[in-house]
């Protein structure tokens, strides 16, 4: 794999997206885009992508204005930060009128990407990759720094081995911050906004022995993805969510709020015993890293308060609770969990639905049904319960006709049967479901006339 970037991870009905760079003759990287697209099967395909283009186009100018490689950009608002092919990084408040730079000293390389903190953009970390160092030299060598004013830098490498950091991203609310390096991923927990902090880095297990080429956390902390050279793209819990636990919806683990009899996970503990007040609440499965709860469809009120008892004791996590909280399921790459509705197949880019056919869905937080169900135990699959709350399907934004919503035969689950229009647009199309006036995540499945 070439110089990779993170530049988009999978959201809705977009895949995760992956910049690929070739270095040109006069050192400089040439980007392109490519998106692995939910529910493909068979490749990446090439794209479009706004971010990267006014990137390369900053870079371009910002070389040319001060006459130097400039190797790396990043913006928020008004902020910019630009790293040089020889350590420094160029720094401007007010969208480049005026700016600073910081020279990192003889002992930087190349300034390879920049992490902003999305509440304060004078917060900042830069990496930077390897260059020739002469081990007896008194100067450490420089691969990580970090800036709480926006101008002045400084070392944040500690004990971080000599080797090449290329991409880098942090957890403001956990203080977790990761590298990607020639040897792998590395973490720590440190303020970044602590200047001359030396942090002690911890490898990161489960990825191939080969250099990874970025990192990046999703926008709730919930996933790290890595860019992994020769093996592409990987993603597994954070690390740093065994420290600060989360409930999110175990249909597409985002946090959000629940409904009656809805499916929730708890990222990063393993749950022992859970209850919502004075109902128990089943325990559909628990490991080191998830657990998966349904909760009661006898919870009432505005909120749950989880009482959950594990291996670092008691602790109570408060859940927003609904008539209706509608998660269509997918996996992590973002392809949704859609069956063909006459032979049961899931649906994906190789196998397509058709105009005409049925579609079923598989989702949670579609609340109460009648007849009552009792918690804890799966829909049957003669005269499964109704949904209580109207539901309704939408394809390309356009209404489609749902056949039925119904309990499923899986604890926590609901199966919504819908029919596909006579006339549709080929190819992939936006779906999403509306429960009691809430919507759900946005999903791509792609149909055939």
């Amino acid at each position: 794999m070439p110089a990779a970037r993170l530049l988009a991870l999978p959201s809705g009905d977009r895949g995760v997206k992956l910049g690929l760079a070739q270095i040109t003759a006069n050192g400089q990287y040439a980007w392109s885009a490519v998106e692995w697209q939910p529910g493909q099967k068979t490749a990446w395909s090439l794209t479009q992508d706004a971010r990267l283009l006014s990137d390369q186009q900053l870079q371009i100018a910002l070389t040319q204005r001060f006459g130097v490689g400039v190797t790396a950009v990043a913006t928020s608002g008004d902020t910019i930060y630009a790293g040089t092919v020889d350590g420094r990084i160029i720094s401007s408040s007010d969208n480049g009128v005026t700016a600073t730079t910081f020279p990192l000293g003889i002992e930087a390389g190349a300034v390879e990407r920049f992490w902003i903190d999305p509440q304060d953009p004078r917060t900042a970390l830069a990496v930077l990759d390897v260059r020739l160092h002469d081990p007896s030299s008194p100067i450490p060598p420089v691969h990580v720094v970090n800036t709480a004013n926006g101008r002045d830098w400084t070392q944040f490498t500690g004990d971080l081995p000599d080797i090449g950091v290329h991409g880098v991203s942090a957890d403001r609310a956990s203080s977790a911050v990761y590298l990607a390096t020639d040897r792998g991923v590395f973490m720590t927990y440190a303020d970044i906004r602590v200047l001359g902090a030396q942090p002690q880095w911890t490898p990161v297990t489960g990825l191939p022995p080969a250099s990874v080429r970025d990192v990046k956390l999703d926008p709730q902390g919930n996933q790290l993805w890595a860019a992994v050279s020769g093996y592409g793209v990987y993603s597994t819990l954070a690390p740093h969510r065994a420290r600060d636990p989360r409930v999110v919806s175990t249909a597409d683990l985002l946090t959000r709020s629940t409904a009656p009899g809805s499916l929730v996970s708890v990222l990063g503990a393993r749950v022992q015993a859970a209850r919502a007040g004075d109902v128990p609440v089943p325990i559909l499965s628990a490991n080191d890293n998830e657990s998966q709860l349904q909760i009661p469809f006898e919870a009432r009120g505005d909120s749950v308060a989880l009482a959950i008892a594990g291996p670092a004791g008691l602790m109570t996590l408060p859940v927003q609770l609904e008539a209706a909280s509608p998660g269509i399921f997918v996996d992590r790459d973002g392809s949704p969990v859609l069956l063909d509705g006459e032979s049961g197949v899931m649906l994906d880019a190789m196998n397509p639905a058709h105009s005409r056919g049925r579609i079923q869905i598989l989702a949670t937080g579609l609340g109460r049904v009648t007849p009552d169900w009792p918690t804890g135990l799966a829909g049957p699959t003669e005269n499964p319960p109704q949904v209580v709350a109207p539901v309704r399907a939408f394809l390309d934004g356009q209404p489609v006709e749902v056949n039925r919503a119904v309990l499923g035969p899986y604890i926590g689950y609901y199966l919504v049967d819908l029919e596909v229009p006579k006339i549709v647009n080929a190819g992939g199309n936006d779906l999403y479901l509306e429960v009691g006036g809430k919507s759900s995540n946005h999903v791509r499945v792609y149909i055939q006339p």
